[in-house]
């Protein structure tokens, strides 16, 4: 198998937030055991005469950041509406276009949403 250095550099990049992801989930499991206020609740439920089995579960989302050209102004001013570039971007990835927004090329087969 050829690995092509763009390819490579995206792998690496992958294992990094790879580990970066783990590192927080480690660190909450860490917080989340050390909370006192956690604990003193805990042993007030086992003072009531109940155990406790204690499972969280976190799910991380990740958007990569795409940085605007520089003098394009703020995001609200980017996109001409209140919401940010970000927001579209999240709004489109549900499917949910908004009013005036052109879309994508290709973009027509879903209409707008209407409340």
């Amino acid at each position: 198998m050829t690995v092509w250095p763009a390819e490579e550099e995206e792998l690496n990049l992958n294992q990094n937030l790879r580990k970066l992801v783990q590192q927080l989930g480690e660190a909450i499991h860490e917080s989340v055991s050390e909370s006192e206020q956690i604990a003193g609740v805990v042993r007030d439920i086992r003072e009531q005469g109940f155990d406790v089995l204690l499972m969280l579960e976190a799910t991380i989302g990740l958007n990569e950041v795409v940085e605007q050209p520089t003098g394009e102004g703020s995001d609200e001013e980017a996109t001409g509406s209140e919401f940010t570039a970000q927001d579209v971007n999240f709004l489109r990835s549900l499917r949910i276009a908004i009013e005036g927004d052109a879309g994508e090329a290709g973009d027509t087969d879903h209409p707008p949403a209407h409340e």
